[in-house]
Order: structure tokens, then sequence, then C-alpha cells
């Protein structure tokens, strides 16, 4: 064996240690939060859980769902993540194929415009002001409207829709084609790496925000699951859950507390976005890869 040789062997179970202890160091936390999730609460707080629920429970989660606040939450969140990722991604998609486009008048200065406004902001309250006066601080649009279009986003299209040959296009036009059916019959078609990709920075940006509906939204009834899940964080208390009547002071004592219920609010958020995930891992690496080499 060869010093080469050998030098490579070592650099492979050394790169193969440091991955593996990186990997469990990641997950880890997500799997201590899972079993915490799944314990008895008093249980739970005497320590040594670690890797598995010494005593197995489903109180915490039937608990958490027991709060009719969480369905509406719930279905609140689901109706903005959807509507938000479908307007996100077509309202995304029709502006960077516009300006894939040459001859459009002004698209450099239309790109500087929206570049420009991610260096500089009015501050919260002027975003508020003006949410105000459009009245969607009472509405469910203030979820979508705000957050249609994003300049990062729409780099990352931009990018992928270039590496599209342009003579595409023009042979789709030639036949009688207008922009709107190349945009979503030929460049859609090619371009699902990069629309798996935004959906999931799109999906999992709506449906972890809190601090639009905690801020800005005065209506209590519309806010999303993520923002009812960090109030009732602090409602979750051994004398909060006994002024509700539910449960004698051993029940509550013996099956909850509040760094239970935290972990199973934790799991409930994080699950979806869990699941949704390995679906979209192969395009989501391809579609960032590309715009990075690109851009």
């Amino acid at each position: 064996m060869n010093l080469t040789t050998r030098s490579q062997r070592i650099f492979n179970v050394f790169n193969v240690i440091v991955l593996t202890l990186l990997a469990i160091i990641t997950f880890y936390p997500f799997w201590y939060v899972l079993v915490a999730s799944f314990n008895v609460g008093s249980d739970f707080v005497r320590g040594g859980v670690y890797f598995w629920p010494r005593e197995f429970t489903l109180e915490n989660y039937e608990r958490a769902f027991r709060d009719p606040r969480i369905f509406q939450s719930l279905q609140i969140s689901l109706a903005r993540t959807a509507i938000g990722v479908a307007v996100g991604i077509v309202f995304t998609s029709l502006v960077a194929y516009a300006c894939t486009v040459k001859t459009l008048p002004g698209r450099v200065g239309f790109i500087f415009f929206w570049y420009f406004t991610t260096i500089f902001g009015g501050g919260l309250i002027p975003y508020f002001i003006l949410l105000r006066n459009l009245g969607l601080n009472t509405s469910f649009w203030l979820y979508i409207i705000p957050s249609i279009f994003s300049f990062f986003n729409f780099l990352l299209m931009r990018v992928y829709f270039d590496t599209i040959p342009e003579e595409l296009r023009e042979s789709a036009m030639m036949d009688g084609a207008g922009h709107t059916r190349v945009l979503f019959q030929i460049y859609w078609p090619l371009s699902m790496p990069i629309i798996a990709t935004l959906i999931l920075f799109i999906g999992v940006g709506h449906w972890n925000d809190w601090f639009t509906a905690a801020f800005f939204q005065s209506r209590t009834e519309l806010f999303p699951a993520a923002t009812v899940l960090q109030r009732l964080l602090s409602e979750a208390s051994p004398a909060a859950m006994r002024e509700e009547g539910q449960y004698s002071v051993q029940d509550v004592m013996r099956t909850f507390t509040p760094m239970s219920l935290r972990m199973a609010f934790v799991m409930i958020l994080t699950m979806p976005i869990v699941a949704l995930y390995p679906f979209l891992q192969k395009y989501f690496v391809k579609g960032v890869m590309i715009g990075a080499i690109k851009g």
C-alpha cells in the first residue's frame, strides 16, 4: 500500500467519523423533543429521559388538541400556506420570466428597484400604519399580500430560467404561442427543481411565521398555529390548568407540565414540514446548486 492510498483511506475514515458525529448532533435535539412529548410530564421533570419515553403517554397531545383554538389556527395555517405558496410561485415566475426577456423596457431599472428595497426598510411602526390604512390588520390577506414577492426567490428563479435555451421560446412564439403559454407549458415543466425549492422556502416561511400575526393581526380568530401555540406556551402552567376546572391538582401534576406540553406543541408545528421535506429533497438540492453556480 503506497502512501497516497493510505492517506486517502485515513481521510475517508476521518470524514465518516466527523459526518456521523455531526448527523447525531443535528438529529438528537429533534429526537429529544419527540421523546419528551410522549413522556409523562412529572416523570420527565425528574430527568434521565434521553433516548426513549420512560413513561409513555399521549396525554400531552390530547391536552394540546383539546383546546378549540388549535383546530381553528391549523386551518388558518393550512389555508395561508397553500394560498401563499400558490400565489408566490405564480407571481415570482411571472416576474422572473419577464426579466429574462431582454427586450422588456426598463428591465434593469425594475431589478435595481427591487434590490434597493432589500437594503432599506421603513421600520415596524410605518409598516403597521400602512397595513392598517390598507385594512389588512383585520384581514386574512395580511398573510398573503405583503409576502407575495421575495427578491431572493426572484433571483433563484430568474437564474434558473436563464439556463433554459432562449431558442425554445423563440421557436414556440414562431409557432403562435404567447408568453403565457411559453411560461406555463415550456418553462415550468423544465423548472421543477427550482419550483420545488421555492415551494419549500415559501411554505416553511408561511407555516412557521408567528411574528406577523402577533404584532400586526388584530383579530385573534385569524391567528395561525405558530402564533396560537406560542401564546399557549405561556399559558401551559399547572395553575392555569387547574383554573379551568377540568383537572385536579394531582392529575395536572402527574400528567402535564409546561415543559412536556411545550415539547408537544413544537412537534405539532414541526411534523408537517418534516413529512413534506423528503418528497422535495432531490429537487431542493438541485435547485439550490444551480442557483449557487449560475449566481
